[in-house]
């Protein structure tokens, strides 16, 4: 856990406005928390939120990967990058893609564990590349496009990435584990 206050206080009704207030309110049901501080945080941009949750809301869970799959790129974001607030989130939401304890034990251990398909074996090669070089080498591309349709490597790429700069937001912001 985030062991300092949050930089920017959850918003209510007030800083978030009707609208951001309605869609905070909904998220945080979905969520399974009665006040999803990521949402009540970024609420208080206004648009800026709205549109974050548009281009969010087609990577997960509105993408073409298998929601399986899109969790576990999540959830390994979320460990790289230490950020417990992901990491709960998407435990949560994992649970109802299939992700079980023993798939987060693998998922901590990473892409050399026991237990992966060819498949998810690439993915999560290509997750750990993404978040600690920026880029794929040759090897971790031509595994992963054995597997994807080049929609699909957008797809993949662009979710590890919505996911890392995430983390980075919930970081910085000191964002706190919901309740």
């Amino acid at each position: 856990m985030v062991s300092s206050e949050p930089r920017i206080a959850p918003g209510r009704f007030k800083e978030l406005g009707p609208v951001n207030w309605l869609v905070w309110q909904v998220l945080s049901r979905a969520a399974g928390t009665d006040d999803a501080h990521l949402f009540s945080t970024l609420g208080r941009t206004k648009g800026l939120f709205r549109g974050w949750l548009h281009y969010s809301g087609r990577l997960m869970p509105g993408g073409k990967l298998p929601r399986f799959e899109t969790e576990l790129v999540i959830l390994r974001v979320a460990h790289l990058r230490a950020c417990e607030y992901e990491t709960d989130h998407h435990i949560r939401l994992g649970k109802r893609a299939g992700i079980t304890p023993e798939i987060l034990d693998r998922l901590r251990e990473g892409p050399t564990a026991d237990g992966w398909t060819p498949k998810q074996r690439a993915l999560l090669i290509a997750v750990d590349q993404l978040v600690t070089t920026r880029d794929l080498d040759n090897a971790a591309w031509n595994a992963l496009a054995a597997h994807y349709s080049e929609a699909e490597l957008i797809e993949i790429v662009l979710l590890v990435n919505q996911y890392e700069g995430l983390a980075s937001t919930i970081t910085a912001l000191r964002i706190q584990p919901d309740h």
